[in-house]
């Protein structure tokens, strides 16, 4: 499995301590950054991880910045990308049982590093159940091909 795996300033320290938690679970990761606490702009990097998966260069990836939130926002307009904002490990394993997502983000000013790990475990374990569950897949991206890439409404 290779991850991708980004953050802003607010998720840096996270950042690090997943990425730490995933080299120990024998996971290959390619940091796209930051790499230290200076501030930047979340969606350039949410850009760069939301490619990268998008493209298939990775399985999957984790995006890290203040709440999760706007990591979110920023991956979902990449197309192809169903970023889920995860805050426990519930929403974490449905996000990829139900709804197949590829990228996870967290907030490191909402999340601590223990369940942090936990969270993204319980993203890595799961599996997409497709099912009823594709059919809803296939309505996202058909949405997303009328209003994010240029299909007229």
């Amino acid at each position: 499995m290779r991850l991708a795996i980004g953050s802003d300033h607010g998720g840096f320290t996270l950042k690090e301590s997943i990425k730490k938690h995933l080299l120990e679970r024998g996971i290959e990761v390619e940091d796209f950054g930051i790499f230290s606490e200076e501030s930047v702009d979340y969606p350039d990097y949410a850009l760069r991880v939301g490619e990268a998966v998008a493209d298939g260069r990775f399985d999957g990836g984790i995006l890290c910045c203040g709440t999760g939130i706007g990591m979110s926002i920023a991956a979902n307009k990449v197309k192809g990308i169903r970023a889920a904002h995860v805050t426990d490990c519930f929403s974490a394993r449905y996000a990829k049982e139900h709804n197949n997502a590829n990228i996870i983000c967290l907030g490191g000013r909402i999340t601590g590093p223990g369940l942090a790990d936990m969270i993204v475990d319980q993203w890595l374990d799961a599996e997409f159940q497709g099912g009823r569950h594709s059919r809803r897949i296939e309505k996202i991206s058909d949405i997303e091909t009328k209003y994010l890439h240029g299909e007229e409404c």
